[in-house]
């Protein structure tokens, strides 16, 4: 019961705040809340956007398999921020840009426009959806199979709650949501370290040696090229991450340019792009704590990392000796995974809302075709995650990911040669090209392996975006484009 308490308490403090916030609200404030967002609000709550709930249980279990070489990746996230902040804000600025791929309408042509969004649409709908499918899944486990209420019921209700916060204020509403659900993320991750610590009688000195002196907090790999997570792969492949996952993404661009200005959105990134550092060190942190307080209770380490944090809930219940305060952990658990999914569900579904009104249908002053889409785009989520469910297939749902993964390269090699290029391309074959570079890809990874044992990590997004830099550099035309940015 007390899960349930928290829960709707949780709910009803968004609601407050979208009602607060969708007053006067028109498809300006849906889409780019008339740009007047406080900057240091958007750079905390991006924090927790960032953050899906599928991150809250896998960040922590990494370590079990590849140390705490994750935060490499990490850092090179910050140079990615720093090349987002002051090599793509000012592009997007300068046009005044409601979404981003209309940048590639102005540079390449309508085909070209059309092609990026749909690589979005295609890309976020089914990330997204996979990623609020696992969270669908940890509280039908953990809350509504006790109550007896159906997984479909589960997903229709959560779906129809963020449809209801968001309809009317989007993406100004999302601002302040998500300053509220960034507070209830670490809130429950610091409580829930704080509890491990308790139960074997750390201080917080005690816990820092604890975890520095463990042979899984190793962070740098610089011995092995071959290795995947050898830190050059990493750092680079960090930066080209957030180039392209959030530089090229209009979920993770719409709300940072609701900000007043040029310099405060640059400001806004730049300092969470710096917080992904810490907060990445307190999920692995939690994770070499976890298991330190599993080998010491004689606990078998789960085989899979993704395993280990819902282990220590479930653990919690079956072993008195490891904590007699298993319901005060459940809770936090719940509300850690709900504030991590709700955050980064939500922005999508105002994003793919804006994005198909003001890309593919090209109507942005429509309210009532806004507020259609947005109810249609939130029951298809719901297709997706109920389908997931029928075929109950993990092997689905990591090819799933997979696939998304390569969906992001053609959209790096599209504002690439956009912005560092000043040739035109004969628009008419965009779309074959950037079809084909992901399949290319594909087998040039397939055949990597047969030939040399290699498989491509990280790194394959950046092969991605070259092949299809490549390809769109074969369309070129004869004419050069005067490319302004």
């Amino acid at each position: 019961m007390w899960i349930i308490a928290i829960i709707c308490i949780y709910f009803a403090v968004l609601m407050l705040i979208s009602r607060l916030t969708h007053r006067r609200a028109d498809n300006q404030t849906f889409f780019r809340a008339e740009r007047r967002s406080p900057w240091y609000m958007v750079a905390f709550g991006m924090v927790g956007a960032s953050i899906s709930g599928v991150t809250f249980v896998s960040v922590p279990g990494m370590v079990l398999a590849s140390q705490m070489t994750y935060l490499q990746v990490c850092l090179g996230f910050i140079v990615g921020y720093l090349i987002v902040a002051f090599a793509l804000l000012p592009v997007y600025y300068k046009m005044n840009l409601t979404t981003i791929y209309t940048y590639l309408g102005n540079r390449l042509g309508n085909n070209s426009y059309k092609t990026g969004a749909w690589f979005f649409l295609l890309s976020k709908m089914v990330g997204s959806a996979v990623k609020f499918y696992v969270m669908c899944i940890i509280l039908q486990q953990f809350v509504f199979d006790n109550m007896g209420i159906p997984f479909v019921a589960n997903v229709v209700f959560m779906v129809m709650l963020i449809w209801l916060y968001t309809r009317r204020g989007g993406v100004r509403t999302l601002v302040f949501t998500d300053t509220f659900q960034t507070l209830c993320l670490f809130t429950a991750l610091l409580l829930i370290i704080y509890m491990v610590m308790r139960q074997m009688d750390f201080s917080v000195v005690d816990a820092v040696r604890a975890i520095a002196d463990d042979e899984r907090s190793r962070i740098f790999v610089m011995d092995d090229w071959a290795s995947p997570h050898n830190f050059w792969k990493q750092f680079m492949s960090g930066a080209f991450i957030v180039i392209v996952m959030t530089g090229l993404d209009q979920d993770m661009m719409q709300k940072n340019l609701t900000c007043r200005t040029l310099r405060d959105a640059q400001k806004d990134m730049c300092s969470y792009g710096v917080a992904f550092v810490p907060a990445n060190m307190l999920f692995m942190g939690l994770g070499i704590l976890l298991a330190q307080l599993f080998e010491s209770q004689g606990i078998a380490l789960p085989a899979k990392g993704d395993e280990l944090l819902p282990q220590y809930i479930t653990a919690a219940a079956n072993y008195s000796l490891l904590t007699p305060h298993y319901s005060l952990i459940e809770v936090l658990f719940v509300l850690g995974i709900v504030a991590a999914s709700f955050s980064s569900a939500d922005s999508a579904l105002t994003s793919l809302t804006t994005s198909y009104c003001v890309d593919i249908r090209q109507k942005p002053e429509d309210e009532r075709l806004r507020k259609h889409v947005h109810l249609a785009i939130c029951l298809l989520f719901v297709v997706f995650i109920i389908l997931f469910r029928m075929f109950n297939n993990k092997s689905l749902i990591d090819a799933i990911y997979t696939i998304v993964s390569y969906t992001y390269g053609p959209l790096l090699g599209l504002f690439a040669f956009g912005l560092f290029t000043r040739r035109q391309v004969n628009d008419r074959w965009v779309p074959a090209v950037c079809i084909a570079s992901p399949f290319l890809c594909y087998g040039i990874d397939m055949l990597s392996q047969m030939l040399w044992d290699y498989r491509f990590g990280y790194e394959l997004l950046m092969l991605n975006g070259l092949l299809t830099f490549l390809g769109l550099y074969s369309l070129v035309r004869s004419a050069e484009c005067q490319n302004p940015f």
